[in-house]
């Protein structure tokens, strides 16, 4: 078992692939959270956000709450990954997710708000949050402060019992894995591939 005192717990990925459930899975298992509650549930993210507001700053050097957050999870995307101080010791677990599936889910989210976004711009989204991955992950091998599990959003919607299995070991605390079981949902799952 690691010091939770000494480590900060991350959930990260791309907007839409599947953070909020992540964050909610650990909560379940029996994490403490840190988020404000500014952003509630809405018809985008039925079971909520799970965000802090103060994330949104790192880039611009509001990083003092950081220290604070040892033994919690928090929610950063995968941009502002790079702005976290080298001080303190991570553990990430970034989420991946079909890239199609991905601008699907942030295009109905944008037709909500009455900002209807083009399918004829996708190839170029797929190509931008390509290219971004690969270099976050690039660098994320690079951090000898960081330990990163990799969770494929929709490889756990079909196993949620392994990934939840998966999840605890590598938080090496304890954590009740069953009732992280039950957090991903087919219901929630709704902007998917074809074949999916």
């Amino acid at each position: 078992m690691i010091d939770m005192k000494e480590t900060v717990y991350i959930v990260s990925g791309l907007p839409r692939s599947g953070t909020s459930m992540m964050m909610k899975m650990l909560e379940a298992g029996g994490m403490e959270i840190l988020t404000d509650n500014i952003r509630s549930a809405d018809d985008d993210n039925l079971q909520g956000y799970y965000e802090f507001e103060r994330v949104k700053q790192l880039k611009d050097g509001d990083a003092e709450w950081v220290g604070e957050a040892c033994g919690k999870v928090v929610k950063i995307i995968s941009a502002l990954l790079e702005y976290l101080p080298d001080a303190q010791h991570y553990k990430i677990i970034f989420m991946e997710r079909e890239l199609a599936e991905i601008l699907l889910s942030q295009r109905k989210m944008l037709e909500r708000r009455g900002k209807p976004g083009k399918a004829d711009d996708d190839k170029a989204f797929v190509d931008l949050y390509a290219k971004h991955l690969g270099k976050v992950k690039a660098w994320l091998s690079n951090q000898s402060n960081m330990d990163v599990l990799y969770v494929n959003y929709n490889e756990l919607m079909k196993e949620p019992v392994t990934y939840a299995s998966k999840v605890a070991d590598f938080l090496q605390i304890p954590m009740n894995a069953q009732a992280m079981e039950g957090v991903p949902q087919g219901r929630y799952y709704r902007q998917r591939k074809p074949d999916a």
